[in-house]
């Protein structure tokens, strides 16, 4: 699998042989997540261009981490999902998400600002339980954003994955949060909460009021955002 050895018979030389080759790890992420189907994971890597996520899937199959199988019905279609082996890694990236929150500069982070994988990371995390038992849509809009990029749609129904549309589904709109990115992308990772960027007006918020006072408890923030900068 790998791309060049260290020639090393160190664990961790024998490791990185495997999981350092670029987007792996980043891949690795979007797997221990729960994606799993092609589509999804590219969602979740957006600039990982099509070929090059192939490939290192079937590298991941190769090196045991990941299990394709077909899906019932759509002999067209796959799935990919994590062996024991893949999901003894969860752990492994976990930690370095952690000890990237903590140690790369929170400047850093800001100038890679991406809304994709921003409402991507969201859409998965959303907290269903306290929303309403009916459908409800939330329209994110990046007023800093070109026309083609401005608008997303989250759409959540009972008893179904919470889906994310950047082309309007035509649903009643119950909720809307207007702001830029950089706003929602600090709210997300814990940088600033919604209570300082409604008062600072960086974050305007219309609609449904029971949607509005659940937001933080529904809307949640990214696993990482918990744990403390040791860098500004």
């Amino acid at each position: 699998m790998a791309e060049g050895s260290y020639n090393q018979f160190c664990p961790v030389a024998m490791a990185a042989e495997i999981l350092c080759t670029r987007w792996t790890i980043v891949l690795l992420r979007e797997l221990v997540a729960g994606s799993t189907r092609f589509n999804e994971l590219r969602r979740g890597v957006p600039r990982m261009s099509p070929a090059l996520l192939s490939k290192r899937l079937k590298d991941l199959e190769a090196a045991g981490i990941v299990a394709r199988s077909q899906l019932a019905g759509d002999p067209g279609l796959y799935e990919y999902t994590l062996t024991s082996a893949g999901k003894d890694l969860g752990q492994v990236v976990f930690a370095i998400g952690e000890w990237g929150q903590k140690w790369v500069t929170t400047e850093s982070s800001l100038g890679k600002l991406d809304p994709n994988l921003l409402m991507w990371d969201m859409r998965r995390n959303i907290n269903t339980k306290p929303l309403p038992r009916g459908r409800s849509t939330i329209q994110v809009i990046f007023s800093d954003l070109q026309e083609a990029r401005r608008n997303w749609w989250l759409i959540v129904e009972p008893g179904a994955d919470v889906d994310l549309c950047s082309v309007d589904p035509g649903f009643d709109v119950d909720l809307y949060l207007v702001t830029d990115l950089r706003t929602m992308t600090e709210i997300w990772m814990g940088y600033t909460t919604i209570a300082h960027t409604k008062s600072a007006g960086t974050l305007v918020i219309t609609g449904n009021r029971q949607l509005e006072a659940d937001l933080q408890t529904w809307l949640g923030l990214s696993p990482f955002a918990k744990f403390e900068k040791s860098v500004a």
